[in-house]
């Protein structure tokens, strides 16, 4: 009897133990949960972490997460109002902010993203085809994000959720284009490139002539220096010469005709045909030069 009295209380402590396993759930901290009664919700929306009951097998518990979490986009191809082609990859974060109101839109948390990437890349299409590409890459980047936020904001409404940030990760040309680009930026650099090389050369060349005649001009002016120097020398000479043969015409003579002794036997090979009596050897023969007739 107390064998049976045993397998009874365990019996009824299994059974206890099943109806409070079937009964209780518990919510955490990241997370909002929505009690159903046959697929239909009852109750308030569950916000709040802590340990909650519900009807066994009759009634189920959805959880919808309440965290910040990430859309990505796929890469989108757009036109900008200036009929520029742009490939842009953008995400978005978004938070479930009516939990009911979701789950009545898209019951299955798992399909967020099918229904809301649609929307995002609507978004994306509309507020950046109404600008250019300098608006969106140089000038106004951060107000088309806002833009964009706001535009789809409008309808993730509707499912319950609220985008909280939308960013532009990459705005790029197609490859294309961007080839198509860089060989115009490239001739136009060769372009200033050769101006810059030609326009140089012509200074060189200006810089070279202006120097040549420069040159010339000192050259012609030193060698018409010189030859009023020089001028101006045997000038000198010249009039040394005749004061020293007005004083002394015979010493003169003998200096003259050593001068030409010493240019004319220079070396040790010179050579010279004339007469013994030739008046170039007249001081050989005496010193006055008298000695030699011809």
């Amino acid at each position: 009897m107390n064998r049976s009295i045993g397998i009874g209380v365990l019996a009824a402590l299994i059974v206890a133990a099943l109806a409070a396993y079937l009964s209780l759930f518990t919510v955490n901290m990241t997370q909002q949960a929505i009690v159903l009664q046959f697929g239909r919700p009852v109750g308030q929306v569950i916000t709040e972490p802590g340990l909650y009951v519900k009807v066994p097998l009759i009634q189920n518990v959805v959880y919808i997460d309440k965290r910040l979490l990430n859309l990505e986009s796929p890469t989108e191809e757009i036109i900008a109002s200036d009929q520029k082609r742009l490939v842009v990859d953008a995400f978005a974060r978004y938070r479930i902010v009516d939990a009911l109101k979701f789950y009545q839109a898209v019951r299955d948390p798992r399909l967020t993203e099918t229904r809301l990437q649609p929307s995002f890349g609507s978004a994306l299409r509309n507020t950046l085809g109404d600008n250019s590409l300098e608006a969106l890459v140089r000038d106004n980047r951060a107000g088309l994000m806002r833009k964009i936020q706001e535009n789809f904001n409008k309808t993730a409404s509707d499912l319950g959720i609220e985008i909280v940030d939308v960013r532009i990760r990459r705005a790029d040309l197609p490859e294309a284009n961007s080839q198509a680009i860089f060989r115009r930026m490239q001739t136009e650099r060769e372009r200033e490139a050769a101006e810059i090389r030609a326009q140089g050369q012509e200074q060189a060349q200006r810089i070279r002539s202006k120097a040549d005649r420069d040159v010339t001009v000192l050259l012609a002016d030193a060698e018409r220096d010189g030859q009023i120097a020089r001028g101006e020398g045997d000038a000198t000479q010249n009039k040394i010469y005749a004061g020293a043969f007005g004083q002394d015409p015979e010493f003169f003579a003998f200096y003259r005709s050593m001068q030409a002794y010493k240019k004319a036997l220079t070396g040790n090979t010179s050579t010279m045909v004339v007469t013994p009596n030739s008046e170039f050897f007249r001081y050989f023969g005496n010193e006055t030069g008298a000695g030699v007739k011809p």
